[in-house]
C-alpha cells in the first residue's frame, strides 16, 4: 500500500502501491509519484532484549501475519494483519502503507466528486449514502478510518517514527476525527520509517475479531482488537480498540474501565459490552454498527476470560 503523504510538490510516496494503484486508475490521484529507497531496517522486525519489537515500515502485511514471533508476543497484532484484505494484497501491502493509506468512502473515490478530502467545502456522505459510515461522528468527515493495523497497534500502545519525528503516539499520528481533510496528521512529506512496540504483559492473551457484510476481502463494518490478563477469575488488565466505527481508531475506554479488576464472569462481560457504545453518535444510516460493536466487543471478552 502507499504512504500516500505528500510534499510540497503534490507528490505521493509509494511503496507496494496497492492503494495508490487503484486511485491513480480511477483519477482520483494525478500527481508525480516517487518510489521509496527502502533501507534494510524498513523491512526488518529488530526485537530488543526487554522484549520490545521494533517493525519497519516497508514490511508486509503477509510477514506480519506469518511471524510466528509476532503471533505469541502480540497476537492481536498477528490476526488484525491475517483477517485484512486478501492473500494477494497482504504479499504486497506494507505496514507503513496501511497506516497511511486514503478513505474507502465512496465519494472520495469518485473523480467527479469534490469532497473535503479533495479540497471540497464539505462531506457529500453526509447528506448522501453513508450505509458504511462512521457510528461515533467525531467531526466533518463521516468515512471511517481505513486501517486495520492503526486500531490493532492502539491496543498495543505502539508507537510511529518517521524520517522527521519519532516515537509519536497512534493518537498524534491520527488525530482526533476534528479534520476532515485529511487522513492523517502527518506532516507533508513526512514518511513513515517504523513501528515501535512495547514488550506485552506477562499473562496477557489478545484477539481480534471483525464483521463484515461478506464472506471474504471485504472491508470491515467494525472490528475489535481486545487485550486481558485474566488472573484468578479477574481482570486485571484490559484493553479495547475498535475500527470502522469513526474517523479515527478508537479506544473503549468506557468498556475497560467496567471490566479492570471485576470479575471475567458473564453478568459482568455482557454488562461492560454495552458499554461499548459510549458516547456513540451514530449517523441515519449507520445505527446497525451499534448492535454489531456490542456483540463483537462481548464474543472476544468472553473468548478471553474462558
Amino acid at each position: 500500500m502507499s504512504v500516500a503523504t505528500k510534499n510540497a510538490q503534490d507528490t505521493e510516496f509509494r511503496a507496494g502501491g496497492t492503494d495508490i494503484s487503484e486511485r491513480r486508475r480511477s483519477g482520483v490521484s494525478t500527481g508525480p509519484l516517487l518510489d521509496i529507497a527502502v533501507e534494510p531496517e524498513m523491512t526488518s522486525m529488530l526485537w530488543g532484549a526487554d522484549g520490545t519489537l521494533r517493525i519497519g515500515a516497508a514490511t508486509t502485511i503477509a510477514a506480519i501475519a506469518a511471524d510466528a514471533r509476532i503471533a505469541a508476543a502480540y497476537p492481536g497484532i498477528a490476526a488484525s494483519a491475517q483477517g485484512l484484505a486478501t492473500p494477494q494484497i497482504r504479499h504486497l501491502a506494507t505496514l507503513g502503507g496501511n497506516l497511511a493509506q486514503r478513505s474507502r468512502c465512496w465519494y472520495y473515490r469518485s473523480p467527479e466528486i469534490a469532497c473535503l478530502k479533495k479540497g471540497g467545502s464539505d462531506c457529500p456522505a453526509r447528506s448522501g449514502n453513508h450505509l458504511y459510515g462512521v457510528a461515533f461522528d467525531l467531526g466533518p468527515c463521516v468515512a471511517p478510518h481505513p486501517s486495520t493495523m492503526a486500531a490493532a497497534l492502539l491496543a498495543y500502545d505502539a508507537t510511529i517514527a518517521t524520517d522527521k519525528r519519532g516515537c509519536l503516539t497512534m493518537a498524534e499520528v491520527f488525530g482526533d476525527g476534528s479534520n476532515g481533510a485529511a487522513d492523517n496528521a502527518l506532516q507533508p512529506g513526512e514518511l513513515i520509517k517504523g513501528v515501535e512496540l512495547p514488550a506485552p504483559m506477562a499473562g496477557e492473551r489478545a484477539l481480534y475479531k471483525r464483521a463484515i457484510s461478506r464472506t471474504h476481502a471485504e472491508w470491515p463494518l467494525v472490528e475489535v482488537c481486545a487485550r486481558a490478563v485474566v488472573k484468578d477469575g479477574t481482570f486485571q488488565f484490559i484493553r479495547l480498540t475498535a475500527g470502522g466505527i469513526a474517523a479515527v481508531p478508537l479506544r473503549l475506554a468506557a468498556v475497560e474501565a467496567a471490566l479492570q479488576g471485576k470479575a471475567a464472569n458473564a453478568a459482568n462481560i455482557a454488562s461492560a459490552a454495552e458499554q461499548a457504545v459510549a458516547g456513540a453518535k451514530p449517523l441515519p444510516m449507520t445505527g446497525y454498527k451499534l448492535d454489531l460493536l456490542k456483540g463483537v466487543v462481548q464474543d472476544l471478552l468472553q473468548r478471553l476470560a474462558g
